[in-house]
């Protein structure tokens, strides 16, 4: 799912998180250890843990499903189970839950999908994507206390592909085996969390005896971040190519969002999902008409911008056209000198109704319970909508439809590994090096990069300006970039998750 947008202005604040007053551990240890020291003369200390007392993770569980797809009946096998991540000195520091759905059948692909966040585990993905279950949730009118049913669906990849659903390091049921100060240097940064992952995707294929199948990779949001980062490394250090990438609203390249006083790029970036959502409400959205929202947005809106105040008939045409686009109050659109920062945008879409809108997508909404405060206090819309449904459905599939009886807490999006995450240089530069690379070395590598029109979190115009100063590197469609109805996660509705399996089943045939 989503890069969850926390901290710094890069992740935008979507909730305040309670602070809880506790012992620490450690703290408990030291005062255990002074009662001691007082009532016996002599005291031997005791050597600081490096592995944490947990309760093992039971072997791996099977159970045979069916589905009915197109007419036809789909015999599929679900596995859950752990695979260890091992330090350079071979010890295991951590264990990586993975849920994997195949069948039977000569040359079946493989594909890994992984989640973002950072935080997130791959139930999104999972249950609400391309998985053949699917659950309800994300859309307008969705309830988190909905019940958690999940259904056949018809939009899942699995009739051409076997499908690993991999959960990172502190997110679903994996887990880290040591201290956090350890788990940091370990998980919680970007080059260590693509080395364990992509050694992981190695190890399920050589578990799996799969090392010669033709091998994909999905990822969303930071997963969208982390898919050409896998790609390359698998490519480059394992010896282990893939033969396709998808990206799902990726967090892809966060430089093109700065310098936003002189640049015109970011607000280029957020125009067109402003406008997508507005012609979604006058039910004016289709293809042809953000072709010409992206036009203008690439040609006059970006040159007005640029000459600033040297010509104030641009800027006024400028701010009258923002206005007609967006749909919002004109007195909003001038003072912001017709550049839409996105938390201001979404406090003032639904302003009068009381409600606030998704950064995931701004049709989503949720009343505002500090409608005075300076800035939004409130979770996301979405977020706050999806996270109880997806926990209930993926615990009680995995642990009463698959039978793997686990005593741990599920994290489906994690603050707390969110809250350790080393915002690093490396992230700030995004993936596009790497993405370039893995194309530049592999003729035979397609890249899809799929959008929902509506998102805000990670927009479809930074992708589209992103690819157009791209090489070519022979075949023009070997990057290619779609969009949908729909925001962040636009699998969410139907009509979209359908569109994108009948894109990616494209892209899958050409290999």
């Amino acid at each position: 799912m989503m890069k969850l947008r926390l901290g710094i202005h890069t992740w935008r604040i979507a909730v305040v998180a309670c602070t809880v007053c506790c012992l620490s551990v450690a703290a408990a240890q030291v005062w255990a250890q002074e009662d001691k020291a007082a009532t016996t003369p002599e005291k031997t200390s005791e050597k600081p843990k490096d592995k944490l007392d947990l309760p093992p993770l039971p072997a791996d569980a099977h159970t045979d499903q069916t589905m009915q797809l197109n007419g036809k009946t789909l015999h599929y096998t679900v596995t859950v189970g752990a695979l260890p991540v091992r330090n350079t000195d071979g010890k295991e520091v951590g264990q990586v839950v993975a849920t994997a759905y195949t069948m039977e059948g000569k040359d079946r692909p493989v594909t890994f999908a992984l989640n973002g966040g950072p935080g997130a585990a791959s139930v999104y993905l999972n249950l609400g994507a391309i998985g053949p279950k699917h659950l309800q949730a994300g859309n307008e009118g969705d309830s988190p206390s909905d019940p958690a049913v999940l259904k056949d669906n018809p939009g899942t990849w699995l009739d051409f592909t076997d499908l690993v659903f991999i959960d990172p390091v502190g997110t679903g049921f994996s887990r880290s085996l040591v201290p956090e100060a350890e788990a940091k240097k370990l998980f919680y940064s970007t080059e260590p969390d693509i080395e364990y992952l992509s050694r992981v995707i190695y190890d399920w294929l050589v578990k799996n005896g799969r090392l010669e199948s033709r091998k994909y990779l999905v990822g969303e949001s930071y997963g969208g971040f982390r898919g050409p980062r896998v790609a390359y490394f698998l490519q480059s250090q394992l010896g282990v190519a893939m033969n396709g990438v998808v990206l799902v609203s990726p967090y892809l390249n966060p430089t093109i969002e700065r310098d936003g006083d002189l640049s015109p790029l970011p607000w280029m970036v957020t125009l067109p999902s402003i406008t997508a959502a507005n012609l979604e409400r006058q039910k004016k959205l289709t293809p042809q008409a953000m072709q010409d929202v992206i036009s203008y947005t690439m040609g006059e809106y970006a040159t007005t911008l640029i000459k600033g105040r040297s010509d104030q008939a641009a800027t006024d045409r400028m701010i009258q056209k923002v206005t007609e686009m967006t749909g919002l109050d004109p007195t909003f659109v001038k003072y912001s000198g017709g550049r839409l920062e996105t938390d201001a945008y979404l406090r003032e879409v639904y302003r009068e109704q009381g409600k606030l809108g998704s950064v995931y997508d701004s049709n989503v909404t949720s009343f505002d319970p500090f409608p005075f405060a300076p800035e939004q206090r409130a979770n996301d819309p979405i977020l706050a909508a999806m996270i109880a449904p997806m926990t209930t459905a993926m615990v009680n599939f995995v642990t009463e439809t698959v039978g793997w009886k686990v005593d741990a807490r599920y994290n489906a999006l994690s603050y707390e590994v969110n809250r350790l995450w080393d915002r690093d240089a490396a992230l700030r530069t995004g993936s596009v090096p790497q993405l370039r690379q893995a194309v530049a070395a592999d003729p035979k590598l397609r890249v899809m990069i799929v959008h929902g029109w509506n998102d805000l979190s990670c927009p479809f115009m930074g992708s589209i300006l992103t690819v157009d100063q791209m090489p070519v590197m022979g075949d023009p469609t070997r990057v290619s970039v779609h969009e949908y109805p729909g925001g962040h996660m636009f699998y969410t509705r139907e009509s979209s998750r359908a569109e994108l399996r009948k894109d990616v089943m494209e892209m899958y045939s050409k290999h």
